[in-house]
């Protein structure tokens, strides 16, 4: 196996690209579709991590040299170059390090992330479309495709709801410790008084399912309605009944999609989505079953909250799962999440490790 224990075990790893390389150039392979989809998929996704390793063990190399260099030379400007490079390297490393330990079955799947206004009005509403924002600046910095699938204007302003597909390698996998509620303390620039409010954001993140999951939805148990798209449209998006709703009866789920120009472009957006919480509501089962074990802290009366962001009296944003913690909440919320994510991904390796 190429990771042992959460390590990346390079000559392991080298033996297995060998490998592959020989099944993947049998001539018979692709009489069977999905062996070849399969041994193609890993074959990808080892070769990217030992190019990855190869290229930081070179560039590690390559500073080695050079900071020699510069301490024969006496050359500070230099060195104080090459200390900031090394701190980049060490920070991609660090990175690359935690994205190999994404082997979960959907981890390097594209996601769908939704985002739903709690309690707090249109305080809640503007809290709903910041977050929004946030994770689409998070996904551009990350160089992953964002689509707008369904958005529910606020009242006066923000968001009701919205979901947007988030397109990238290891989208889901990075993206699914965001599932959960978000609390914000902040002045509110809707109140007169320029009182402290509190606000609350449910985020709702799910894989995007491929043909190698097999989910079976029995078409009697979903109710489908169609209706008109609202909110800012084309020439033909907003004047017929081009939205869908659907909702999956045994689980009270609702998916809809509103943005495509046809209606049987939404109605197919909304069984991928089904699929897509199907799924994840049987992957929160096995994990819940795991969780019972070790779940013996906390106040129940949170409920599902998984981070505070707090702007007001002071500023400070806290993941409570993680303890993960930042007072720059500018950068934060302008999508740099990725102390968070790396935390509880971090978390989640121990627990495993700790478990077995």
């Amino acid at each position: 196996m190429p990771c042992s224990g959460g390590i990346f075990d390079y000559d392991n790893a080298v033996l297995r690209r060998e490998e592959l390389n020989s099944l993947t150039a049998d001539a018979d392979l692709w009489n069977n579709p999905e062996k070849a989809q399969s041994l193609m998929s890993e074959k990808n996704t080892l070769e990217s991590k030992l190019d990855n390793f190869e290229n930081y063990s070179r560039s590690l190399d390559e500073y080695r040299e050079m900071v020699e260099f510069a301490e024969a030379e006496n050359d500070e400007a230099m060195l104080a170059e090459l200390l900031i490079n090394l701190e980049k390297l060490q920070q991609q490393t660090k990175h690359a390090e935690l994205e190999s330990l994404l082997s979960g079955e959907a981890d390097a799947n594209d996601a769908y992330l939704e985002v739903h206004a709690g309690s707090g009005g249109t305080e809640a509403m503007d809290w709903a479309q910041m977050l929004l924002r946030m994770y689409m600046r998070w996904a551009e910095t990350h160089q992953y495709k964002t689509e707008l699938i369904e958005e529910t204007p606020g009242d006066v302003a923000g968001l009701k709801s919205a979901t947007i597909k988030i397109s990238g390698k290891n989208a889901y996998g990075w993206l699914k410790s965001e599932s959960g509620v978000h609390r914000l303390v902040r002045i509110s620039p809707f109140d007169s008084a320029a009182r402290r409010h509190t606000s609350f954001a449910s985020i709702g993140v799910y894989p995007v399912i491929d043909d190698n999951i097999q989910i079976d939805i029995n078409p009697a148990d979903c109710r489908i309605d169609t209706y008109r798209a609202s909110g800012a449209g084309g020439q033909h998006i907003n004047k017929t009944d081009s939205a869908v709703r659907i909702t999956h009866i045994p689980t009270g789920i609702v998916v809809s999609s509103q943005t495509q120009r046809s209606q049987f472009q939404n109605r197919d957006n909304c069984w991928k989505m089904l699929r897509a919480r199907l799924y994840e509501i049987e992957m929160q089962k096995k994990a819940d079953a795991a969780q019972v074990a070790r779940d013996n802290q906390g106040d129940n009366g949170w409920g599902y909250q998984i981070r505070s962001y707090v702007l007001q009296p002071y500023r400070l944003i806290k993941d409570l799962r993680t303890e993960a913690e930042t007072a720059d909440c500018k950068a934060v919320l302008d999508g740099d999440i990725d102390l968070f994510l790396f935390a509880a991904l971090a978390q989640k390796v121990s627990q495993t490790e700790s478990g077995r």
